[in-house]
């Protein structure tokens, strides 16, 4: 049997082998495993305003990240071809840094609203200036994010794309982004995951335990 899947690893073919599923990845590889965009998952990608986006430096670690933007902010250029913009944010650039090392990258598209249904695109990505006659002259929406403007292009050559099925996919219902309540303090982004500043808890309390933060209830 010929199959499009161009390199199952030998991972996936020992467990395969262990686990005696190879019939059924065959079959998996041969149907759903294409080396370029259908059309059906080309009108899929246009409808999407998420993406989670995985990357690798040289040494292999890993990092996972979410991209979001108005539907179609990752833009079809081709069957073979995507690209979609970094926006300015914190300056660390872990995933557009991972790709100038190391251009393997893997897109998953989920939707959570109506069909329940992902697509996986795996491929290899280059980093591209705004100015780059690639994007310059590409079929991309102009504006697509009013007022913000991208410092740089990642684009894409796909490799491979195929279905995630909607098996435990849950269901979420589009809404609009309630209005942040201060009374409930919650902290900025910057300060959530770290510890608070000093003058905020205080040194503790005569007993030596830590004060209550206060930006969070009990």
């Amino acid at each position: 049997m010929t199959s499009p899947h161009p390199i199952p690893s030998p991972g996936e073919r020992a467990l395969q082998a262990h686990l005696g599923t190879a019939e059924r990845a065959n079959s998996f590889y041969s149907r759903q495993v294409h080396p370029v965009l259908t059309p059906p998952m080309a009108d899929f990608i246009a409808r999407q305003s998420m993406v989670f986006l995985s990357t690798a430096d040289a040494g292999g670690r890993c990092d996972s990240s979410f991209r979001a933007g108005p539907p179609g902010f990752v833009t079809v250029l081709d069957d073979r071809t995507l690209a979609y913009p970094e926006y300015r944010g914190n300056g660390v650039m872990a995933s557009a840094g991972n790709i100038a090392e190391n251009p393997h990258v893997g897109l998953l598209f989920m939707d959570f609203t109506h069909h329940h249904i992902g697509l996986h695109v795996n491929g290899t990505a280059g980093l591209l200036a705004p100015a780059d006659p690639r994007i310059a002259h590409a079929r991309i929406p102009v504006d697509s994010a009013p007022g913000r403007q991208p410092e740089l292009w990642v684009h894409i050559t796909v490799h491979e794309a195929y279905v995630h099925c909607s098996k435990h996919i849950p269901h979420l219902e589009p809404a609009s982004r309630p209005r942040r309540d201060e009374s409930a303090q919650r902290p900025k982004d910057s300060d959530y995951f770290v510890a608070p500043p000093a003058d905020l808890l205080g040194a503790g309390n005569q007993n030596g335990h830590m004060a209550h933060d206060p930006r969070f209830p009990r």
